[in-house]
Formats: structure tokens, C-alpha cells, sequence
């Protein structure tokens, strides 16, 4: 499996070494949509030595899937979902694994839209 050469892999290493495997997160807040506060779109995430892959669904997307490979604390996915408009849209996105300082892991994510502009979304980790 060969790694991007981009910034965000020539950063200092993380100390974020924890695995994500099933767990949880709802999206907060996107450039590229508005989130529903009710309602927002849920990812569940798998991970298998430093293997990705996962589902998720929400206010937009009836279905989507991801797959890829971490990098310490960064996540390289390739993604399609399909939306409740009944569009189809792929694409790939890196996001940051983090914690809050309230102890619940956070995903930022830069991605390409469907609009071709550069996009960020914020997910947080739900917590049982």
C-alpha cells in the first residue's frame, strides 16, 4: 500500500494511537450541506491494522460507503454514497482523528464536493 505524499503525512508523528474500530460518529457541522441537528448524517467506522471501511447514512445520503487506510491520526478514505435526492456522488477525503479536551474523539475532514470546491466537515464520536 503506498502512502500520498501530502503535508499532513510529513507532520510530526501523533500520539493518537488508539483504534476507532466500531465506533460512532455524527457529523456536526459541513461546508458542503447543511447538517440536521435531529437528524445528521451517522458514520460507522471499522479498522483492522490500519485498514478503514465502514457505512453511513443521515439527512442527505441513503446509503454510503468508505473504505482506506490510517496513517497515525490521519484517515485516507475514497467514499460513494447515494442521496436522498437520488444523486450518486464519490469522491475521497483525508480527515484528522482527534480528541476534545471533554474526552470525545472528532474527525475533520477535507474533501472535494460535487461542486468541485474544497469542503471541510466536522464529525464527533457518539457516545452510548
Amino acid at each position: 500500500m503506498s502512502t500520498p505524499s501530502d503535508a499532513s503525512s510529513a507532520a510530526a508523528p501523533s500520539t493518537f494511537d488508539e483504534s476507532i474500530d466500531d465506533t460512532v460518529f455524527d457529523m456536526v457541522s459541513s461546508t458542503a450541506s447543511a447538517v440536521s441537528a435531529t437528524a445528521p448524517s451517522r458514520f460507522h467506522y471499522r479498522e483492522d491494522r490500519g485498514v478503514i471501511w465502514g457505512e453511513y447514512t443521515g439527512d442527505t445520503v441513503i446509503v454510503g460507503r468508505f473504505s482506506g487506510y490510517r496513517d497515525r491520526d490521519v484517515l485516507h478514505v475514497s467514499f460513494v454514497h447515494l442521496g436522498v435526492d437520488g444523486s450518486t456522488t464519490a469522491g475521497s477525503a483525508t480527515s484528522v482523528v482527534s480528541r476534545t479536551s471533554d474526552g470525545v474523539l472528532e474527525l475533520t475532514e477535507d474533501f472535494v464536493g460535487p461542486d468541485g470546491a474544497d469542503h471541510v466537515s466536522v464529525c464527533r464520536e457518539v457516545r452510548a
